[in-house]
């Protein structure tokens, strides 16, 4: 099957310089628009596989097929909770007019509502609507954002293409990876190595899991149903929405601690001194004056291995702005794509499903285990940065899709039942495939923060 080598990104490491991506099969179209989605799918989870064939020295045992790929980038859509379907985005969330075009609102958190309400100066949904054919895209945009809240006004593909956000995440490789410039004290470097156990390669793995939403939780939950120890930190403040947990809480364990309290930072601090792996989602600098940041902890401990996501990258104006997948979406041009007329006109629309987070997420999968494979040679861990905006250019990159007559249909997906704090789930399994067999999660996700603060 032809699939875009999103593995290249891999190749700049010195242990994965020759490596061949993993093999994909099934289906190579299945989903309608203007955009190779698929293609990003497969080459996300493929540069996962191709990385995982690195580390454990075992060429052509770990495989990609479509159908799992798919169900999985839509795995909150599959999902039921005691029998009820997730609600998804919320009310407040989604397309709204503005005085010169469209803007795209996410209010799924209740604090990101309340600030979005304070922004414009609003107590129910239609004051927001009023409000908004008041004021320009950007400037709905600029007041919501400088509120805290977070929204992004709808933009061409030209006008993101003119912008300085794109000139600063458009450069580089999709990984970009930073090595550590130091090396472990003596006795203090790590002991890990790949399991033989094909299904559990990673048992035994310490992975820090300081990731929400979708795109964090999507990696750390493949390489804990790869056998790592997964352990899942949220702030006490700003709870997970509870479907969103259970959806990416597969194989972890949750705990809440409060990086302000010293004494729980301390716990913290501990926990990434242990640890092999620390995965971070929150905005850049956000965790520096808590010494989390990716150059801190490093520097810390030569020997880490770590992955940091953001929505808009390490450079430009909104390095530091919150986003979300559907607002990288409406920013950079993929909702222009995927919109289309209807009765009241041209409206906005978006990917068939959230292939911005799924795929940085399985990308973040596969710069962790390719850090791992260089590791195991060179005694040093580094950093992998990745960012949604980077891979929406990864995906404009990509050849124009063909047409619908080249689409076809996948068969329903496997599903799983199993019991769980929050009752009987139904679900997809990772979309990686094992010596001709599918991966399979071991664990239910737990009860959200029930876990204690200490490694297994």
């Amino acid at each position: 099957m032809d699939v875009p080598d999103l593995a290249s990104s891999l190749r700049s490491l010195e242990a994965l310089r020759a490596v061949t991506p993993a093999a994909t099969t099934g289906l190579r179209k299945w989903w309608h628009g203007g955009l190779d989605v698929e293609g990003l799918a497969l080459g996300s989870v493929q540069a996962a596989a191709t990385a995982l064939e690195a580390l454990t020295g075992s060429v052509g045992r770990y495989s990609v097929s479509s159908g799992p790929v798919a169900a999985s980038f839509d795995s909150l859509g599959h999902l039921r909770i005691n029998g009820a379907k997730p609600q998804g985005f919320a009310p407040a969330s989604g397309f709204r007019r503005t005085a010169d075009g469209w803007i795209r609102l996410h209010a799924n958190y209740p604090h990101h509502a309340a600030r979005l309400m304070e922004a414009l100066n609003a107590t129910t949904p239609q004051d927001v609507d009023e409000a908004l054919l008041s004021m320009t895209s950007v400037a709905a945009e600029n007041a919501i954002n400088g509120n805290r809240g977070v929204a992004a006004a709808v933009r061409t593909r030209a006008e993101w293409l003119a912008s300085p956000m794109h000139a600063a995440i458009s450069n580089g490789p999709w990984i970009a990876f930073e090595p550590s410039s130091g090396s472990p004290a003596p006795g203090r470097s790590s002991t890990w190595r790949p399991s033989r156990e094909p299904f559990q390669p990673l048992a035994g793995l310490r992975v820090l899991d300081l990731t929400r939403v979708i795109a964090g939780p999507t990696a750390t939950r493949l390489l804990g149903a790869l056998g790592a120890d997964v352990l899942r930190i949220d702030p006490p403040q700003l709870p997970e929405l509870e479907e969103a947990f259970v959806d990416g809480g597969f194989d972890k364990r949750s705990a809440v601690a409060d990086v302000d309290d010293p004494d729980q930072l301390e716990v913290i601090r501990g926990l990434t001194g242990a640890a092999d792996v620390v995965v971070s989602g929150y905005r850049n600098g956000s965790l520096d004056r808590f010494g989390l940041g990716a150059e801190a902890l490093l520097a810390d401990k030569p020997d880490l291995v770590v992955a940091t996501l953001s929505a808009w990258g390490r450079e430009g104006p909104w390095q530091r702005r919150r986003g979300f997948d559907s607002l990288v979406q409406a920013a950079c041009g993929i909702a222009e794509v995927y919109g289309q007329e209807d009765d009241g006109g041209w409206k906005p629309g978006a990917l068939p499903v959230q292939a911005l987070d799924h795929a940085t997420g399985y990308g973040v999968a596969a710069a962790v285990l390719a850090l791992l494979a260089q590791r195991l040679g060179t005694g040093t861990g580094g950093i992998a940065a990745l960012s949604l905006a980077r891979t929406a250019e990864e995906l404009f990159s990509l050849p124009a899709a063909d047409g619908a007559d080249a689409t076809g249909v996948l068969q329903p997906p496997d599903e799983r039942e199993c019991a769980s704090p929050y009752g009987p789930l139904r679900f997809v399994e990772p979309p990686l495939v094992v010596d001709g067999a599918q991966l399979h999660y071991r664990r239910p996700p737990v009860l959200y923060g029930s876990s204690v603060l200490a490694w297994r």
